[in-house]
This record gives C-alpha cells, structure tokens and sequence, in this order.
C-alpha cells in the first residue's frame, strides 16, 4: 500500500462510511511487504528462474536455492 496524503486520508476520515478505502497505513507490514517484492525481483533476474525452464520441480527448487545463495552471500 502506498503512504496516502495527509489531505486524502482526513478527507475520507470527514466523510466517514461513505470516504471509500480506510485512512489507516501501516509502517510495519509496508516495510516487510517491500522487502518480499525486492527479494522476489532479485530472483526474477536469474533468466532460469524467471522462465521456468527446468522440467521437475525439484531441479527448479534446487535452482531457487542457488539464486537465494549467491543473492544473500552477495550483501
């Protein structure tokens, strides 16, 4: 969810019931729900990875593994 304006949420909060999305943002769950997409995307650059070109699912997951190694040993 992306941080709305001030000036949004207190409008919706004035309107009440009838404001539409809550004026609710939660810094925490942002935070770890950034942190998933990078990650994701980082796999998604391993071209093997991002086309499934591996026939079994066990060769894939070994694969993923891989990508998560030289990603994480990469910091």
């Amino acid at each position: 969810m992306i941080p709305q304006p001030a000036d949004q949420a207190a409008n919706r909060k004035r309107r009440g019931r009838l404001g539409g999305r809550p004026p609710a943002f939660d810094r925490e769950t942002y935070k770890q729900r950034n942190t998933v997409e990078r990650c994701i995307n980082k796999l998604k650059q391993w071209r093997g990875l991002a086309t499934r070109y591996d026939k079994t699912a066990t060769i894939y997951l070994a694969g993923l593994h891989l990508a998560a190694i030289f990603i994480w040993s990469a910091r």
